[in-house]
């Protein structure tokens, strides 16, 4: 290697380090918020009587304090980016960037754009004129957001682990396992309403609870899957028709989340129509391949964990319905799970879904790129979205391995 393609792998590489220092700071902010909100939600009751130590409090604590601590502190999922000495965040838990930061880097501008965001320099990346004042006003609103969207997430994962059963929620045990069904459906519920009321901007709200809406409806459709005549009739239909089943179920579900953040920050930066339409679309992509991976992991044991083979007895899952006929309607439990494991194209199936995965993740990627203001949002991006990006294509590449393609 020249000295010329040294100092150019070098300057990529200082940039690629002050883009990751950016992402680090977001992610340390929003935990300093998270631990605010959290903060203000388990404060002690005001009880008439002055009695900090009251029969009331001590209830609440019991019966909504601590479920929302637990429900909110941890079960932290995926990690994103580990504690580093020296960096923003420090030797803190792992951090986790957020679309939400993504988006005000992007249409806002990096630090050194517009400044400490409450001081004298105006203009942003995107090209817009903006005043220091207009920018610390969105950055708060994007602050607001970023809490209401993590605390929304953890409110949906609490509903959703008792719909279905789980008993363990990223190797922990599920809220309604250590604190009961209905204190878990209480604590999931009120957190929805706790986060509406704080990310406060009537546009950032109603996106919020437009992905309410959503998620609960593709909630039920997944629920219908458990009922004999939504089987019945998903067995009986065509292969397509079954396909555009799950397609409609994951955009709703898994879409949804990662919609989500993204959606709400674009509301509340008030961004142009197109634009979110594209991200909108692309949010959608990525979700699909999202929920293809996690239907895949129940047959590869390399990713699947603790959770291999665990959804065998559901419809809602991609290899299923891409492998049942007629002639299954009957079969349950056990048996469809051996029906499944032996059948002949169930290898091909792995491949070929995992492979739709990769292109949906990738074309995902590029429609976000057309809307980046900078290489360096590109780069925020990669480094926002691939924490779990990077698994669909090791996937695709152990299922490739294993079938010698």
């Amino acid at each position: 290697m020249g000295a010329t393609e040294r100092v150019a792998d070098a300057a990529a590489a200082g940039a690629r380090e002050a883009v990751a220092a950016v992402v680090r700071s977001d992610a340390a902010l929003l935990e300093d918020d998270l631990a605010e909100f959290l903060g203000s939600l388990t404060a002690p009751a005001a009880v008439s009587s002055g009695d900090s130590h009251s029969l009331y409090e001590s209830a609440l604590r019991r019966s909504l304090y601590e479920p929302v601590a637990d429900a909110v502190g941890s079960k932290v999922g995926q990690e994103a980016l580990p504690p580093s000495a020296g960096a923003p965040g420090g030797d803190r838990a792992p951090l986790r960037p957020s679309m939400v930061y993504w988006a005000y880097r992007n249409y806002r501008g990096f630090p050194d754009e517009i400044g400490d965001e409450t001081g004298n320099e105006t203009g942003n990346a995107s090209g817009i004129e903006t005043g220091a004042g207009d920018s610390a006003a969105d950055l708060a609103v994007v602050r607001r957001a970023a809490v209401a969207v993590r605390v929304m997430l953890k409110a949906f994962v609490a509903i959703d682990d008792i719909q279905d059963g789980s008993a363990i929620r990223y190797g922990e045990p599920a809220l309604h396992v250590t604190h009961g069904v209905p204190l878990a459906l209480n604590t999931g519920s009120w957190l929805i309403a706790a986060v509406l009321r704080h990310a406060a901007d009537p546009e950032v709200v109603d996106s919020l609870l437009r992905a309410v809406e959503s998620g609960f409806t593709g909630q039920a459709v997944d629920l219908s899957t458990r009922t004999e005549q939504t089987r019945a009739e998903l067995i009986a239909a065509p292969v397509e028709e079954r396909a555009a089943y799950w397609e409609s179920l994951a955009a709703l579900k898994t879409g949804t989340l990662f919609r989500m953040p993204l959606d709400s920050a674009l509301a509340g930066l008030r961004v142009v129509d197109e634009e979110q339409y594209t991200l909108d679309a692309a949010m959608r992509q990525l979700g699909l391949a999202s929920q293809l991976f996690n239907d895949l992991t129940d047959f590869v044991p390399e990713f699947g964990g603790g959770r291999i083979h665990e959804d065998y007895d559901g419809l809602s899952n991609r290899v299923f319905l891409e492998l049942l006929d007629p002639d299954c309607s009957g079969l349950a439990g056990e048996q469809l799970k051996a029906y499944v494991l032996g059948h002949p194209k169930l290898e091909p199936t792995l491949l070929s879904l995992a492979a739709e995965a990769v292109r949906l993740k990738r074309e995902a990627k590029k429609s976000v790129y057309g809307v980046c203001r900078s290489d360096r949002s590109a780069a925020y991006f990669d480094l926002t979205i691939e924490r779990k990006g990077h698994l669909i294509d090791r996937l695709h590449e152990t299922l490739q391995q294993r079938n010698g393609a």
